[in-house]
C-alpha cells in the first residue's frame, strides 16, 4: 500500500519512522504540492496510486462525497486527526493496515478503524 501526506499530516518524526519501517510514503512537499488545494491533493494522489493521508477531516469528508457522487475513483482518504495519537500509534496502526491488504479503494477511513 502506497500513502501520499498532504500538508497537514506529514510532521517529519512521524514520516521518517514510517520510512524506516518500509512503508511507501510521499508527502506533498515531496511532491512539490505544499499549498495547493484539498482536489488537488487527492487528484495528485489518484495519478500516483496512492491512499491520501490527511488530518483535515471536515474537508476531506466534504470532497469525498462529492467525488462519490459523481462517480470519481480514488485509492482512498485516510484521516489521522492531529494530536490524538502519538507518532508510535501511528505506526503501528499503519503498519498494521499495510499489511492487512485491506482495500481502501473509494473509501474514506480514521485510523482507528485500524
Amino acid at each position: 500500500m502506497k500513502f501520499y501526506f498532504d500538508e497537514d499530516s506529514a510532521q517529519h518524526r512521524l514520516i521518517a519512522a514510517l520510512r524506516s519501517h518500509s512503508i511507501d510514503v510521499v508527502t506533498s512537499l515531496d511532491a512539490g504540492m505544499n499549498a495547493r488545494d484539498d482536489e488537488s491533493q487527492l487528484n495528485h494522489a489518484v495519478v500516483w496510486g496512492r491512499v491520501l493521508v490527511s488530518a483535515n477531516a471536515c474537508d476531506f469528508a466534504s470532497l469525498y462525497g462529492q467525488w462519490a457522487e459523481q462517480g470519481r475513483s480514488h485509492f482512498g482518504v485516510l484521516i489521522i486527526p492531529q494530536q490524538r495519537y502519538s507518532t508510535g500509534e501511528i505506526v503501528r496502526r499503519m503498519l498494521r493496515l499495510s499489511s492487512s491488504r485491506f482495500d481502501m479503494t473509494n473509501g474514506l477511513y480514521y485510523l482507528s478503524n485500524f
